[in-house]
């Protein structure tokens, strides 16, 4: 297992190259100008240096030359990978994520990212605590009670669950919680305890604003994984050891949780290791609802703005999230059953 965790760790580095090389030059072959996003960002016809707008073509040369956007695309994924002699700059392989070109203005980027990664750990670490402690207890409750009115009506709303969009519910639930709720917290998840609040109160108020957000980024996927299982469960409940599990006196729940859910498992960690790089691309409309600022939020900011460090670097920690939970998932698999081995 140990040589195989190896192999596999250093495949990822060519795997990491070809997708941020391909993700870079499609973001500088697409329509849009950073030069022109910054300018119009300060709101006062001035770069950094104090040009005004009537010599706005000669401060627009002097940023493309600093953040080295009048080269090839190729040429300027080398300087992000590499670094920049002439500027004192590592590059990614030595830990310098660049500078923000528009966002934050020559901010390194790191800094911009640095304060919002918690909000979104946060809140996709609940969801995907909620997606499977709903999802498991409901897709067994199904295989064992298949064709009844329950099953029915759990896949029913499932379904629907599974086919409404986040964004869209996200708006009703404000609208409706703002209407009814009006004390309700609906933003703002990192806002500071008040000082002369209890432990407990700033725990409550701050739980009380995971609630809308969570719901809206964990229903679809309880609903998706809660199908998932109980057809996993069902192919299992046929087999021979359940039958003989349950002539030696095991009890019906104790079957399914011993022996049914320990091999329904395999398909369920498959899935877990898209299921959180998916939830962190999908907070970001979330993110943007609720005004929560985490990573969600700032990749919206820098899509629209053509900020490419920003980019590269937030892609490239979904790309990592991507590939270390597929490897995890295979670890997973001969920690769940002893017969799969990667030797």
């Amino acid at each position: 297992m140990r040589a195989y965790i190896v192999r596999r760790i250093l495949w990822m580095l060519p795997t990491m190259l070809a997708i941020t090389a391909a993700s870079y030059g499609m973001m500088r072959l697409a329509p849009g100008d950073p030069v022109k996003a910054s300018f119009l960002a300060s709101g006062t016809g001035q770069d950094g240096a104090g040009v005004r707008r009537e010599g706005e073509s000669n401060a627009a040369r002097a940023f493309r030359r600093r953040f080295h956007l009048d080269q090839p695309w190729y040429a300027g994924y080398w300087r992000w990978l590499a670094g920049d002699a002439g500027r004192n700059r590592g590059g990614v392989i030595r830990g310098d994520f660049g500078e923000s070109i528009v966002i934050s203005l020559g901010t390194p980027v790191w800094e911009v990212i640095r304060d919002k990664i918690p909000a979104t750990i946060k809140l996709n670490l609940w969801s995907f605590a909620v997606i499977y402690l709903i999802a498991i207890p409901f897709g067994l409750y199904s295989a064992v009670f298949r064709g009844t009115f329950a099953d029915r009506a759990a896949s029913t709303v499932f379904f629907v669950l599974y086919s409404l969009p986040s964004f869209w519910i996200g708006i009703l639930l404000i609208l409706l919680v703002s209407r009814h709720f009006p004390d309700w917290p609906i933003s703002e998840l990192s806002q500071q305890p008040r000082p002369d609040e209890s432990y407990w109160s700033a725990l409550w108020r701050s739980s009380q604003r995971y609630v809308l957000p969570v719901t809206c980024l964990s229903y679809g996927g309880f609903a998706s994984l809660s199908r998932f299982t109980r057809a996993s469960a069902l192919e299992n409940i046929r087999q021979d050891y359940v039958r003989t599990a349950r002539a030696k006196g095991l009890s019906g729940w104790a079957v399914m949780v011993r022996h049914v859910l320990r091999n329904s498992l395999i398909p369920l960690i498959t899935l877990s290791a898209g299921l959180l790089p998916g939830m962190l691309g999908g907070s970001m409309i979330i993110e943007y609802l609720f005004n929560i600022p985490g990573m969600g939020t700032l990749m919206l900011q820098a899509l629209s703005s053509r900020d490419y460090p920003v980019l590269m670097t937030v892609m490239g920690l979904g790309t990592i999230l991507v590939l270390f939970g597929i490897l995890l998932s295979d670890i997973l698999y001969a920690a769940v059953d002893p017969r799969i081995t990667f030797d």
